[in-house]
């Protein structure tokens, strides 16, 4: 028996939908180009969903499966954080959470050449973005844009690296900025790296600052924009104290 198909791109946006339920029917949205994130499957104009989740939607025309679950799947593009586990004459070995490892060319930084190949130990913490995935074979990253400016991947130094679900690092990465870094980011100076692997990395110049935003922010999941302001506000009464 054939699917129903939603009759609005819109209809079932921030709704919870299970695996089989149609959530886009391309022929009514006036041929768009849209871009499928994780947890999404085209089968000729119709999108299903893959498991259970959240339809979401980030302009211009991203839709994904928001879920909170701890695997996680590499999608071109992506933006994770991943761990050196090995170094190879060409490659690296870079544990990125998902199903098998990922390989990182000695050559995929800016300006990378033989002559200058990096050097990571085992243990490095790498902000790469996921190149290509192939069923069957291990994922490709790079430290560059498309473009091939470094940006802001590259090895982080220092800080806390902590893990969260995917689908709360998917939440940190959304705009309008969650509620929780922008309640800690007015009181305190730090920085953070998001990766969509469900890895996340802090760092500042005093470790309990580091603590704090880390505990906010794995706190914050279940919690509405107002328990997070809350939250935040009475983790920084206990600092000043």
């Amino acid at each position: 028996m054939a699917a129903k198909v939603s009759v609005s791109p819109t209809s079932l946006l921030n709704q919870i939908v299970v695996p089989g339920d149609v959530v886009l029917d391309l022929s009514n949205m006036n041929n768009q180009t849209i871009k499928l994130g994780s947890g999404l499957l085209q089968d000729n104009d119709a999108i299903s969903a893959m498991g259970a989740g959240k339809l979401s939607y980030s302009k211009p025309n991203k839709y994904w499966l928001e879920s909170s679950h701890k695997r996680y799947i590499p999608r071109p593009d992506d933006h994770v954080l991943g761990i050196v586990v090995d170094s190879r004459a060409d490659n690296f070995w870079v544990d990125i959470k998902g199903p098998q490892l990922a390989l990182l060319p000695v050559l995929a930084f800016e300006g990378g050449t033989r002559r200058n190949i990096p050097k990571f130990e085992v243990g490095t913490l790498l902000y790469l973005r996921v190149v290509k995935t192939n069923i069957g074979m291990n994922p490709e990253l790079s430290c560059t844009e498309a473009s091939g400016k470094a940006a802001l991947f590259g090895p982080l130094r220092d800080g806390f690296m902590f893990e969260t679900s995917t689908g709360l690092s998917r939440m940190l990465l959304n705009s309008p900025t969650r509620p929780v870094i922008e309640a800690l980011g007015k009181k305190l100076s730090f920085e953070i790296a998001v990766g969509l692997n469900g890895r996340v990395w802090v760092n500042a110049t005093a470790p309990r600052i580091v603590i704090i935003v880390a505990n906010a922010i794995m706190n914050s999941e279940s919690l509405s924009g107002t328990q997070q302001r809350i939250m935040v506000e009475k983790l920084l009464a206990i600092i000043s104290d």
